[in-house]
This record gives structure tokens, C-alpha cells and sequence, in this order.
């Protein structure tokens, strides 16, 4: 039997509420969409894996392109969801591979839940029956009529905020939705379908930092929990710097790419790949501040699954092998080598596509461009090389 615990991610807001036309789980919170930030968190826990994230249809190729661009296509599967939450975590249950016995549910918008409150929680739930995670209400309860006069105050003792995950065996999450909806009931919580069917929840103390972003203003408080984790987590960083170099031939029939761009001119870079010398030389500095080899030992040229690649998809890889490591680029400093064409025009351009893929700021990009006054291979124009210098953080 897996000791692993599946978890099922219903993200299937419209985004009304925050007055957005994106789907909240798709808003960028510092880079990533929220949505990555969700999964990555889920995944750091050892206890969890797969990872099931429910859809609404019409946003399922937009989920499937920011797994792919983030590397978490392969440890996540998308399912297609229902019409309210509760249809879709259904869904997400029902797609759970068989011989994993229990599974969490976690809010697609909740992206700080940490590691240690995870296992806690499937250590009380593989305990117990199930287990949530809740705060106590700390604040005064008002019950509010209608027309906005208080008529009672709520006496709070004993009340908790529920939270997400909620987690208990598969097969009783699976008989609780049934129950639920062979009766035409509609629950808040998982918790709230489990009781009907006489399951002893337990509550785990969570945290005031696990909030779930639903409006404007969350998301301001979302960038600041952010800002503060990353700010105590570089309090006494890692630091590791990486230099990269490479070089490739000038030959006519071929485009010429660099950092990701285009550009227009009478001969191109040959090579197994588009050959973007540029981004060859990063992908050499990030693997170099790492200690993993070069390029060439990731992407061999023999290898037909790279022929044509975009140097962009390399780069990538590369990003996140980084995070394995927990490292992130912290800035990059880049030097193209090369009589023509001229370069600058397209600098922009290329500092756009290369953050992207860094997942860093256009501002942590400095390019460069010079000529060795006609000397040598570049000044000859037999090619154009490339030197790059990284600095990585943890």
C-alpha cells in the first residue's frame, strides 16, 4: 500500500471578486500564478504525491501551459471539474490512482500552507478518521439583520475558522460526496459532508498566514507574506555564482535567435538546437553555480528530442533544476561577442523572454554587446560567442 497521500486542488474561481477577467488561481502573485505557488507548497511535503488539480474546462489548456512552463506537468494531473466546488472535488476523488488511502483537499488560493502543518495534519487524520486544518475566532461575532443592526452578539468559545487541507481515507471522502449528493446536499467543507455521514473530524491549530485569496486587498496581504517568508529566508543565504561561455558557427539557410528573439540577418547559428548562443551561455553559468556539468551533459546533441528546440524550453529545465537545489537566479550579466548584426534594438526583447524563464525581473538582466574590432572567428563573422555570469540564491 502507498504511503503517499493524494491531494485535490479545486481551483475553478471565475475571479469576479477580485474584478479580474483572469481566473483568481491564474493572477501572478511576485511572477508565478497563484495556482504554482499552491502545488509547489503541496509538494514540498515528503507525505504527498500525486497532485490533482480540478478545472473548469474552458481553463484546463490555460492550467496545462503554466504546468508545463513551471515543470510541474509531470507531478500533477489536471481533471476536468463541475459545475459548484463540491462536483469538482468529487471529480478529483474519483481520479485518485487506486492504493492510495487517504487524500487531502486544499484550497487552488491558499499558497502559504507550509510543510510541517501538512504532516501534522495527516498525522492526526491517519489517527483519527479526518482532520482539518482551523484557527480559533479570536475577533467579537455579530449576528446581523437584514437592514444591518446587530441582534445578538455570538458567543465565541468554542468556535474555529475552518481552513484547508482537510484530509481523511479516500474511500470516506468518496462516501461522503455520494451521501451528499444522492441527497441534494450542499456542503461548505469537506468536513461538513463527513459529519452527515457520522465522521469524527478533528481540528489541527493552523496558521493566520494560510489565508485564502479571494479579493483585491488578499492579494496585497499575499505579496507582503510573500515579501516577509523571502526576506527571512535570505536573512543568511546561499550563494553560489556560476560562469558560462559558448560559441557557434555562422552558416547561411539558418535564422539567427538570440535570447529568444529573431532577428533579421543574412546568416544564423548552426547547431543541434535554434543554436541561441545567448541562452546557452546562462543555461552554462546556472549549471556551473550548481555543479551539474554543462549544457552538452543535459541536452546532448544525439539526442533528437532537442533538435530545433527553442533555447528558452533549455533554459527552463535548467531554472528548475535550481529549485530542486533550492536555488533561484538572483541576477544575470550576459556579454555577446560579435561584429554584426547590431545588437542593441533587440535587447529589450530578449531581457523579457529571458526573465521570463529565470522567473526574475526584467531589472536582475544586464546584456551586453561588443566586437573584437575584426579579430578572430567573431570579427571575421565565422560566428558569434557568448560569456554569462550568474548569481544564485537560496
Amino acid at each position: 500500500m502507498s504511503k503517499k497521500v493524494a491531494a485535490v486542488i479545486p481551483a475553478g474561481g471565475s475571479g469576479l471578486r477580485m474584478g479580474q477577467e483572469t481566473p483568481k488561481q491564474f493572477l501572478p502573485l511576485a511572477g508565478p500564478p497563484i495556482i504554482v505557488h499552491t502545488i509547489r507548497a503541496i509538494l514540498a511535503a515528503e507525505s504527498v504525491g500525486p497532485v490533482i488539480l480540478v478545472l473548469p474546462e474552458a481553463h484546463i489548456e490555460e492550467g496545462e501551459k503554466i504546468l508545463n512552463k513551471y515543470d510541474l506537468i509531470d507531478s500533477t494531473k489536471i481533471v476536468r471539474g463541475g459545475i459548484t466546488r463540491q462536483d469538482s472535488v468529487e471529480q478529483g476523488l474519483l481520479a485518485v490512482p487506486q492504493g492510495i488511502e487517504y487524500s487531502l483537499v486544499h484550497d487552488g488560493v491558499r499558497p502559504f500552507i507550509d510543510t510541517e502543518l501538512i504532516e501534522r495534519c495527516i498525522k492526526v487524520a491517519k489517527k483519527n478518521d479526518a482532520a482539518i486544518v482551523a484557527l480559533p475566532v479570536k475577533d467579537t461575532l455579530k449576528s446581523v439583520a437584514s437592514d444591518h443592526c446587530i441582534t445578538k452578539t455570538v458567543d465565541r468559545q468554542g468556535l474555529w475558522q475552518a481552513q484547508t487541507p482537510q484530509i481523511a481515507a479516500t474511500e470516506l471522502l468518496l462516501k461522503a460526496h455520494a451521501d451528499a449528493r444522492e441527497n441534494s446536499f450542499i456542503g461548505t467543507d469537506e468536513a461538513s459532508l463527513l459529519a452527515r455521514i457520522n465522521v469524527s473530524v478533528s481540528v489541527v491549530e493552523g496558521s493566520e498566514a494560510n489565508i485564502k485569496i479571494t479579493r483585491p486587498g488578499d492579494l496585497t496581504i499575499a505579496e507582503a507574506i510573500l515579501k516577509e517568508q523571502t526576506t527571512m529566508s535570505t536573512q543568511s543565504p546561499t550563494l553560489r555564482i556560476g560562469h558560462g561561455f559558448d560559441a557557434h558557427r555562422l552558416e547561411e539557410d539558418r535564422l539567427l535567435i538570440l535570447g529568444g528573439v529573431t532577428i533579421e540577418h543574412s546568416h544564423g547559428l548552426l547547431g543541434h538546437s535554434d543554436a541561441d548562443v545567448l541562452t546557452h551561455a546562462l543555461c552554462d553559468a546556472i549549471l556551473g553555480a550548481l555543479g551539474a556539468g554543462d549544457i552538452g551533459s543535459h541536452f546532448p546533441d544525439s539526442d533528437p528530442a532537442y533538435e530545433g528546440i527553442s533555447s528558452l524550453k533549455l533554459l527552463e529545465h535548467v531554472v528548475a533544476l535550481a529549485a530542486e537545489h533550492k536555488l533561484h537566479v538572483s541576477n544575470c550579466d550576459i556579454t555577446v561577442i560579435a561584429q554584426r548584426p547590431k545588437l542593441a534594438g533587440f535587447f529589450p526583447e530578449m531581457k523579457d523572454h529571458l526573465a521570463t524563464a529565470c522567473n526574475i525581473p526584467t531589472s536582475a538582466v544586464n546584456l551586453k554587446a561588443t566586437t573584437t574590432e575584426k579579430m578572430g572567428f567573431t570579427g571575421r563573422e565565422e560566428g558569434i560567442s557568448a560569456h554569462a555570469v550568474v548569481l544564485l540564491s537560496s
